[in-house]
């Protein structure tokens, strides 16, 4: 005998997940640009592919001012309060750019109840710590299909004292990296 009940409804899938990672260079918000010009350019008629999340490392002011021995301590609450103005700074970016993507003006996007089409429904985060740490562990929070990073076109050696974030990103992070590369000026 065949049993009556209904089979659920199959869940409308979800969208998958950007993240891209920010920080306060012109070489971020490249790739932020970059992602919102290929991803997002078609808003109004199409809905999005990817749901978006901007991740901003803020440092930690121990990092910042290291072992600068006695006196150090006097100093960090400036440092805080310098790289707080930095972090608000990002998110002001992040927001002007994706409200500028979307053509709207600021106060029609206060106005808007949902996404719309628009590339105003975006979750921007600030996490303290290491840039590498956070964009991994973000990459994990949010189940993101793909991390996005703007490359600062370091040589070898520069790269090599000072690290690469996205050269780590690309080897720890679960999910696939796309690293852009801002074109060069040509004179």
């Amino acid at each position: 005998m065949a049993s009556s009940e209904a089979a659920p409804a199959a869940a409308a899938p979800e969208k998958s997940v950007a993240v891209v990672g920010l920080d306060d260079s012109e070489h971020s918000y490249y790739a932020l640009q970059w992602t919102l010009d290929h991803f997002f350019a078609n808003a109004h008629f199409c809905p999005p592919l990817f749901s978006l999340v901007i991740v901003h490392a803020k440092p930690s002011p121990t990092s910042v001012v290291g072992l600068a021995g006695p006196g150090a301590a006097d100093v960090l609450p400036f440092v805080e309060t310098d790289l707080r103005k930095i972090a608000g700074r990002v998110v002001e970016k992040a927001k002007e750019l994706c409200v500028s993507r979307s053509g709207l003006k600021m106060e029609d996007v206060r106005k808007l109840s949902g996404n719309e089409g628009t590339v105003t429904n975006v979750l921007v985060e600030v996490v303290e710590g290491d840039a590498r740490n956070v964009l991994c562990e973000a990459v994990e929070k949010h189940q993101a299909t793909m991390l996005v990073l703007g490359s600062h076109g370091y040589g070898a050696i520069k790269r090599a004292v000072l690290g690469s974030v996205s050269d780590y990103c690309a080897h720890h992070a679960h999910s696939t990296v796309m690293i852009v590369k801002k074109p060069k000026v040509k004179h």
